[in-house]
């Protein structure tokens, strides 16, 4: 054998996905009424409309909420889960966290979610990025996925606007 890599050009092509060339998950919702309303709607009123029975750390019962810089859940039996750090709070307008709810810290992803006026009320984008953050990132990014456009349409309904789905 002349070379251990002699057939190294014959190779098939291979495609690894890797945390960073997964796309950030990026929603954009329109709900009825001005921008402080609905930034008030999502961060100070979470625990109505968020579905914890099957989007949260203790399921239902418990009680989501913002509280000083970190997101929070809170169990009926007073355990707490932090979801996410709030590292720029920009109110009415947005707001960026670290996120990592049902995990520690150090496997978290970022969200930033952004309010803007709109002819029929006020636009909410959610971008969800930094996948690398996260354990396992293309599985987790395959949740959220499929996750955000459920969360945004409880809130749109909670807010009094029409369900998309």
């Amino acid at each position: 054998m002349d070379n251990l890599f002699s057939h190294a050009d014959d190779a098939l092509p291979v495609s690894v996905e890797t945390a960073e060339s997964l796309e950030a998950v990026t929603c954009t919702v329109t709900v009825p009424g001005p921008v402080a309303q609905t930034f008030t709607g999502f961060t100070d009123h979470t625990h109505l409309w968020w579905p914890l029975d099957s989007h949260g750390v203790y399921g239902a019962g418990s009680y989501v909420e913002f509280e000083e810089n970190l997101i929070v859940e809170t169990a009926d039996n007073g355990r707490t889960a932090v979801w996410g750090s709030i590292d720029d709070w920009q109110p009415p307008l947005s707001f960026h966290a670290s996120w990592h709810p049902g995990t520690t810290a150090i496997w978290s992803t970022e969200l930033r979610v952004a309010f803007r006026a709109v002819e029929s009320g006020t636009e909410l984008r959610l971008v969800h990025d930094g996948w690398e953050g996260a354990e396992d990132p293309a599985a987790t990014r395959a949740a959220y996925a499929a996750g955000w456009p459920k969360v945004l349409d409880r809130f749109v309904r909670f807010m009094g606007g029409n369900a998309q789905a």
